[in-house]
């Protein structure tokens, strides 16, 4: 859900920084965007997945998940404070390394702007007031 909507903001704002910077081919720079995302967060999940996977056959070797029928089942592991980073981690991770690794394609292919965090992560705060705008009704 989280990386949902984060793929549809990165559409827009690619979209957005394509037409400010006058670049040709803008909607292929908006696919590359959303598809170069959704192929980190479906690389990312599977990675957290084999994590994952790889606490549960520590704990009771291959047989585990068959003789107990834990199939993930692994809410003991995620108790606590550390439990909390860890659901915090796998959650957020694929969604925030995703935006950071488009947000780098888009400063060195779309706007040609010298690294920068500022230039790194610009545009989203137009981008956040332009959907603000959409949904004012015209007077």
């Amino acid at each position: 859900m989280i990386s949902g909507m984060v793929m549809i903001f990165v559409a827009l704002w690619f979209y957005q920084s394509a037409m400010k910077a006058k670049v040709s081919n803008v909607l292929m720079w908006v696919a590359i965007g959303a598809i170069g995302f959704f192929a980190l967060q479906w690389l990312l999940v599977n990675v957290n997945i084999y994590i994952l996977e790889s606490f549960r056959a520590s704990e009771g070797g291959a047989g585990y998940e068959a003789i107990q029928g834990a199939d993930r089942k692994n809410a003991g592991d995620f108790l606590g404070f550390s439990g909390v980073l860890k659901s915090l981690y796998f959650e957020l991770s694929p969604s925030i390394v995703g935006f950071v690794a488009i947000a780098f394609v888009r400063l060195k292919f779309i706007t040609k702007e010298s690294f920068s965090v500022a230039n790194l992560f610009g545009g989203i705060k137009e981008m956040f007031q332009t959907i603000k705008q959409s949904f004012k009704s015209p007077e």
